[in-house]
């Protein structure tokens, strides 16, 4: 048993605090806003000019003019302003952005973040990431915990190339929740029906007491 997208995206929606500004990169993290708890207000931010998204919209009521960063539909709001993306940048490095919730290739016990490119893949560019993990006030990866071999993507240290060093704060799995903390991550909570034994030997970064 482990957490599937969906519960992965619910469980990094209870991050979420009230009246906080919030960037959902592009993958599991965009499904965030469809489990926004009830009396939470937040407005999401995307790097390609748009303040205040709302859900995904129904099938047959998509608008192909309104996406995401990551090209997807989405939804206005009667809150939502739009803007270039240079006016978005600027609230990003402005600090601005109480946090960022980012999808994830490989993490480091030490937070280091790698979730832009595989070297020798075709890559469009490398996006707003770099901004957000040195912009934005926390950090939450939503990650698979192992890829398709069942090798682990929490690592000693990272092999690909980074994001950012030392950005992330919490790492949301399918197999749990880790804080980086001094020394290492600690477990924060295990997924449903996941034991501290199955994640600890999914996880090649160390883990502290």
């Amino acid at each position: 048993m482990a957490w599937d997208r969906n519960q992965m995206a619910a469980r990094a929606a209870q991050e979420l605090q009230d009246g906080w500004y919030v960037n959902l990169g592009i993958g599991i993290p965009t499904l965030v806003a469809n489990y926004i708890p009830k009396g939470v207000e937040v407005t999401l931010q995307s790097e390609n000019g748009m303040l205040g998204m709302g859900p995904f919209p129904f099938e047959g009521e998509e608008d192909a003019d309104l996406i995401n960063a990551g090209k997807q539909t989405v939804t206005e709001l009667p809150q939502t302003a739009f803007f270039d993306s240079s006016q978005s940048f600027a609230m990003i490095r402005g600090g601005k952005i109480a946090m960022a919730i980012l999808g994830a290739m490989e993490v480091a016990e030490n937070g280091d973040l790698a979730n832009w490119m595989i070297p020798g893949k075709l890559v469009k560019g490398m996006g707003g990431a770099m901004d957000l993990v040195a912009g934005v006030g926390r950090v939450v990866v939503v990650m698979d915990h192992t890829n398709k071999a069942g090798e682990s993507k929490v690592l000693k240290s990272c092999s690909l190339p980074l994001t950012g060093k030392a950005v992330v704060d919490r790492i949301i799995s399918n197999l749990g929740v880790l804080d980086v903390v001094p020394g290492g991550l600690k477990i924060v909570e295990l997924a449903d029906g996941v034991t501290e034994a199955e994640l600890r030997a999914a996880t090649e970064a160390n883990i502290v007491n």
